[in-house]
Formats: C-alpha cells, sequence, structure tokens
C-alpha cells in the first residue's frame, strides 16, 4: 500500500489538529467580528498525475476544512465562470492548478483583484514558459502580480525541504516556526528576481539545510545552493501564492499511486487556512496603497 498504517494515523491527528484550530484559534469575540465568507475554487486536472492528485485533494481538504471552520467552498473547472458577475458572490479566488487563458477571462480576473477581490494560488498557477503551451502572454499576471515572471526551472522529483520563514508580519506565516519541513513538493525557480520587487514580500524561501534537493536524474533538477522563494505576497493586491501542489505519484511503474500528499503536514494546513483567514478579512484599500503585508 502506498500509505502505511503510521501515516494514515498521522494524517487523522493533523486534521484533528486543525478542526481543533478553527475551533479555538477564531473562537470568543474574535469569532463574532468575523463575518462567513465564500471561497471558489479553478482547476483544470489535466497535465501531470501530481498536479491531478493534489486537485482532487485540496478540493476534499478544503471542503472538510470549510465545514469545520464555517465558510463556504465551491469548485469549478468551467473557466467560462471567470466572470465579474460569477466572482462577485465570492471573498476568495483560489488557483488550485492552472490560470485563465481567454482575454475576457483575464479581464475580468484582473477586474476583480483591483477592485478589491482575494487570491490564494499554489504550484502551478504562476507557470509560464515560452516555447510550451504555457507561454508568458499575460504581462499583468506573471510581471506585475506575480512580479516572478517567466519559470526557470525546477527540482526533481517530489521531496519535502525545509523551508524558512523570510517575513514574520504576514498572519498566514506569523504563527509558524521559522524552520519547518514541508510535505513532498516540485519545487519551481523563476526569471525574476523577487528580492528586488519592493511591491513583493517574500514571506518563505528554500532553507539552505535542504540542500542538495531533488533527486534528479538531471542534475539541473537537484539544487545545492542559491536562494528560492516559494511563499509570497504583493503588497498592492490581496493575495497569497505559496509553491506547493505537486504530490509525489509513482511514475516509474506507471500506477499513478500517490506517494504524498500536500495536507498532511500540520505546518502547511496551518499556512494555508491562516491564509484564507488572512485574504477573506483584510479590508478593501485602494489598489497601490501599500496596506498589504
Amino acid at each position: 500500500m502506498p500509505f502505511s498504517f503510521r501515516s494514515g494515523f498521522i494524517r487523522l491527528l493533523t486534521v484533528s489538529f486543525l478542526l481543533m484550530f478553527c475551533c479555538q484559534a477564531f473562537s470568543g469575540a474574535e469569532k463574532f467580528r468575523t463575518p462567513k465568507f465564500r471561497v471558489i475554487a479553478f482547476y483544470k486536472a489535466e497535465n501531470d498525475q501530481g498536479h491531478i492528485s493534489f486537485v482532487h485533494e485540496a478540493n476534499r481538504w478544503f471542503s472538510k476544512m470549510a465545514v469545520a471552520c464555517n465558510f463556504t467552498y465551491d469548485s469549478t473547472n468551467d473557466w467560462d465562470n471567470m466572470n465579474l458577475e460569477f466572482l462577485s458572490g465570492y471573498q476568495v479566488v483560489i488557483f488550485l492548478d492552472a490560470r485563465p487563458e481567454k482575454s475576457s477571462q483575464r479581464e475580468a480576473f484582473q477586474k476583480y483583484m483591483e477592485s478589491g477581490g482575494a487570491w490564494m494560488g499554489f504550484h502551478f498557477s504562476a507557470f509560464a514558459m515560452n516555447q510550451t503551451a504555457f507561454p508568458q502572454n499575460w504581462d499583468w499576471y506573471h510581471n506585475t502580480f506575480l512580479g516572478s515572471g517567466e519559470y526557470s526551472g525546477n527540482t526533481w522529483r517530489p521531496t519535502s525541504a525545509v523551508l524558512h520563514i523570510d517575513d514574520k508580519r504576514n498572519p498566514s506565516v506569523r504563527h509558524l516556526p521559522r524552520t519547518f519541513t514541508s510535505s513532498p513538493n516540485e519545487w519551481y525557480k523563476w526569471k525574476n528576481d523577487l528580492r528586488n520587487n519592493p511591491d513583493i514580500r517574500i514571506l518563505a524561501s528554500i532553507d539552505s539545510s535542504s540542500f542538495p534537493l531533488g533527486t534528479g536524474p538531471k542534475l539541473n533538477e537537484i539544487w545545492h545552493s542559491g536562494y528560492y522563494p516559494v511563499i509570497w505576497t504583493n503588497r498592492n493586491y490581496r493575495m497569497l501564492y505559496i509553491n506547493m501542489g505537486h504530490n509525489d505519484i509513482d511514475y516509474e511503474h506507471n500506477t499513478n499511486a500517490e506517494l504524498s500528499l500536500t495536507f498532511s503536514n500540520k505546518n502547511v494546513d496551518n499556512l494555508v487556512m491562516k491564509g484564507i483567514y488572512w485574504l477573506a478579512r483584510k479590508r478593501k484599500q485602494p489598489k497601490g496603497s501599500g496596506e498589504g503585508l
């Protein structure tokens, strides 16, 4: 079996911890000040099996958390719902594994964000590489909003990494230990150096204790040094990008068996839930006011 009894037990404890987190962390007066909010997740689940596994896992996990934490979670693979009328019914939009491709969808998303909407993106939602099916042909999204520009490489295979919290001012990561071990993931690097962008606040990066990171077989898929942001936000928008979102799969034997999950890690789960609450609660400010942490 892909997962041992011990792994299953740990996952059960993790879910139980998150349920307690929802009930306790937002109890008392704070709970009464927090209105119910609605989250919509867009996905495709069409490409790499590791991405598909993550999408299905995320939809199950968010649905459970929504019930426990008193918010609404919907998901759709109909990207024609990316229009202002539909988006107006939700306080937070999630891209689980993709970006909108039609110009009308892109225009609607940009207007939603510039009007104070909130967004959380995972892993492949930031991917862009020219001469592929996903070229860097949306300047606002990749350079202005995300800031990362074009994808420039990745580790392989999906492995855990020690993450370092670079900026604890943001509520999404304030409660996390300075370093923690993530769930397995395929880690991305980018052409743009986010450290040079004054609008971007890097919340977490790969800790140097992770190196060498990746197992190859290609040498460029094993990182030995460098600075790699993996979680960040843009001060001008209500947004949070998390590079995690690629589960490990039994690629070698073509069984598509899941060898790892993302939401089976206490710190990762807390990061995502704190991030959702932070995005849903932030008061709308004029774009460009620099109010975001």
